[in-house]
């Protein structure tokens, strides 16, 4: 018998850190369960979007044709009003607590850490929105394939806002009257996907064929998943410093 073996007093284990994937996992469980507790601050934004897409009818008057043609931008920019109030706090609470400053320190990559909280925003913040549009679009007397397409460039563009929106918060995150400053910084860069978004629903009411403007909506969705989380990343290290 090896007795080299038997002296050894302890025993060691080897740490095993999480992939990347369960990391993101586990903040994204993290956020979920953070924002059922605290229900006001997302179920303000959707009842800002409820509200805005439900008054404009009443202030506009009853005519469906005005109605008609009115009624996919006022939705889109009720979306994107909405997507913009719940971005306060999208990295405001962990840096106040500190577990910004753990995620950045972590082993997983900070920027899969940060398309996991992009992607809890976009669960709370604008699932809700997508799933409540065409409800609300009917208000605009919109045809049913009218309907699909506004539930489907919502389905496409809120993804494209919250990663946008994601790179606002995280410039401005501890800069005083941030939120002023964050749309500035947003609004130009949510023209395009308000442009394509709504033009896509109007093509469809007018016959003309929405696969252009979903094409150009796919595109941005792409180029925003590409640069938006190393862009937030880079934006968070340097607001940690």
């Amino acid at each position: 018998m090896n007795t080299s073996t038997m002296n050894v007093p302890v025993h060691t284990q080897a740490l095993v850190l999480p992939s990347p994937w369960q990391a993101m996992g586990g903040v994204l469980r993290r956020d979920l369960r953070l924002a059922f507790r605290r229900k006001a601050e997302w179920l303000g934004a959707v009842f800002f979007f409820v509200l805005v897409a439900a008054l404009f009818p009443l202030a506009i008057g009853p005519e469906p044709n005005t109605l008609r043609l009115i009624g996919p931008g006022v939705l889109w920019v009720a979306a994107l009003l909405a997507s913009m109030l719940s971005l306060g706090r999208l990295f405001e609470a962990d840096h106040q607590d500190g577990s910004l400053e753990q995620m950045a320190l972590s082993a997983a990559p900070l920027s899969w850490l940060v398309s996991a909280k992009v992607a809890a925003h976009w669960l709370i913040a604008g699932l809700p929105l997508v799933l409540l549009s065409p409800l609300l679009g009917l208000q605009y007397g919109l045809s049913s394939e009218a309907l699909a397409m506004l539930a489907l460039s919502l389905l496409i563009g809120t993804p494209v806002l919250s990663m946008l929106g994601a790179i606002g918060a995280a410039l401005t995150l501890g800069v005083r009257g941030g939120g002023v400053l964050q749309s500035l910084l947003l609004l130009p860069l949510y023209v395009p996907v308000l442009v394509f978004g709504a033009g896509a629903v109007d093509a469809q009411l007018r016959g003309l064929g929405a696969q252009a403007h979903v094409s150009v909506l796919l595109a941005l969705l792409l180029l925003a998943a590409a640069f938006s989380p190393w862009a937030c990343s880079a934006a968070l290290r340097l607001a940690l410093e």
